[in-house]
């Protein structure tokens, strides 16, 4: 499910309308987290690169 189809359980309006204060906490903390900027092609080329560290940690580790 994605971010504009979710339902506010407090004012049953769409959460990306911001109608209430719940709806409006909600959409600051999805606009505003720690990953928020990220496209998914940033966050797959992150996993790949923290796995080739991982490897070549564990080749000197060795």
């Amino acid at each position: 499910m994605t971010f504009d189809r979710l339902v506010c359980a407090h004012c049953a309006s769409p959460v990306n309308e911001g109608r209430c204060r719940v709806c409006r906490a909600q959409r600051r903390t999805q606009q505003e987290g720690p990953l928020a900027g990220l496209t998914p092609a940033m966050l797959v080329a992150l996993l790949i690169a923290l796995i080739a560290v991982a490897a070549v940690a564990h080749e000197f580790a060795v």
